[in-house]
């Protein structure tokens, strides 16, 4: 059976750790220019994983290191929603402010009405 990380597309990091360490085996006499520009052409058009590593399987470490891959489902990659605890306490505190500013007739409430609709923006904000 296949390592199915072997057909994980990589991008220009990979491609660019890979060629960094390409160059320290032809600095370490591994390799000579003409073998490290032959290899850095087809690291540079590799797509897969696989592509990379079979261009080191003659060398010895170091050899490119990648990143766990994420899950195979985009469902399985989303963080579950978090709900705000506490939800009814600032709602209730909220009424309870505006009612005294109404009763009051403060033209204090004329300032506190975007703030109001600012904090009530960023509480739904968190529920989705």
């Amino acid at each position: 059976m296949s390592d199915p990380s072997r057909d994980i597309r990589v991008g220009d990091t990979e491609r660019q750790q890979a060629l960094q360490v390409l160059g320290e085996h032809m600095s370490a006499g591994r390799i000579d220019i003409d073998e490290y520009g032959d290899r850095s052409a087809k690291i540079t058009t590799a797509k897969t994983r696989g592509e990379l590593m079979a261009l080191f399987y003659d060398l010895p470490d170091p050899r490119p290191q990648f990143v766990a891959p994420m899950a195979m489902y985009p469902e399985q990659a989303k963080a579950p929603a978090r709900r705000w605890e506490g939800s009814v306490v600032p709602v209730v505190g909220i009424a309870v402010v505006l009612a005294f500013f109404f009763v009051v007739k403060n033209p204090l409430i004329f300032v506190l009405i975007p703030v109001v609709a600012l904090l009530w923006g960023q509480w739904n904000g968190r529920r989705r």
